[in-house]
């Protein structure tokens, strides 16, 4: 038995033309997904790391509240030479705090934003976004003498409005690469392996200077040993971003509890 399939001259006609049609799309998208990219990065985003080929990293402390972790750690700092690492202050522990603050800002650390109110900036409205960022930028403008322009958001919490809002206020939005886990106070050993094991040229390193964490300043003279030990430079984050390429992870919901 002979079977004959009949073809619509106009349906076929019609079928080829929708298939040429999302070939060239698909050619078009893959031809410019560079340029797409690009244009994608122009969008706020949070600077997690920077992409070098230098053993740069930066060391960050975030301080939210206490008066006793803080002053070890500058010492471990000053004795071993590390004269470039930068600080996230709350305002309402500077203002508590101006002492310390000069200590920070006489040493010759660079100081940025960890925000006012010590809450998840993601849940509030746009204008309590707004208040709580400016809020802490007149504080710490005032008290260190210059405007500062990075923000580690309390509990590393933001979401897109969060950066378009901090973006509007001059602000860049730094978060970390690797994590010490330091407020989680799990022991000294703990916090150097994950420091020391993690770590990448170009890395933003998360610790803290609150009273919370009572062993960061044990384990920091052992990580800066051993960090150096292995050729790394200490940086600002400023001075981190001035390298060629900033990474930008994708812009999502971030929440961690920390102090």
């Amino acid at each position: 038995m002979n079977y004959f399939v009949v073809l619509n001259g106009k349906k076929l006609k019609q079928t080829v033309f929708i298939i040429a049609a999302v070939l060239f799309a698909a050619a078009i998208i893959y031809s410019e997904r560079g340029n797409v990219s690009v244009f994608s990065s122009n969008e706020p985003a949070a600077i997690y790391s920077v992409k070098t080929e230098k053993k740069v990293i930066a060391l960050t402390f975030d301080i939210s509240w206490g008066d006793k972790r803080t002053e070890p750690i500058l010492k471990v700092l000053e004795d071993k030479g590390v004269k470039n690492a930068t600080f996230f202050l709350s305002s309402p522990w500077s203002k508590t705090h101006p002492e310390i603050v000069e200590r920070i800002k006489k040493d010759g650390f660079e100081i940025g934003s960890h925000g006012h109110k010590h809450s998840n900036y993601s849940s509030l409205s746009d204008e309590e976004i707004r208040k709580q960022i400016t809020t802490a930028h007149g504080i710490l403008s005032d008290m260190i003498g210059k405007e500062p322009n990075l923000i580690r958001m309390p509990n590393g919490d933001f979401d897109k409005r969060v950066l378009n809002i901090a973006n509007e206020l001059g602000y860049s939005v730094i978060q970390w690469d690797t994590d010490s886990l330091d407020w989680m106070n799990k022991g000294v050993d703990n916090i150097i392996d994950r420091v020391v094991t993690k770590a990448h040229p170009g890395d933003i390193v998360l610790l803290h200077a609150s009273d919370s964490c009572k062993q960061t300043h044990e384990a920091l003279p052992v990580i800066i040993d051993q960090l150096r030990a292995k050729g790394y430079e200490f940086v600002t984050v400023s001075e981190l971003m001035k390298q060629t390429q900033v990474e930008h992870k994708e812009i999502q919901d971030q929440s961690v509890q920390i102090n």
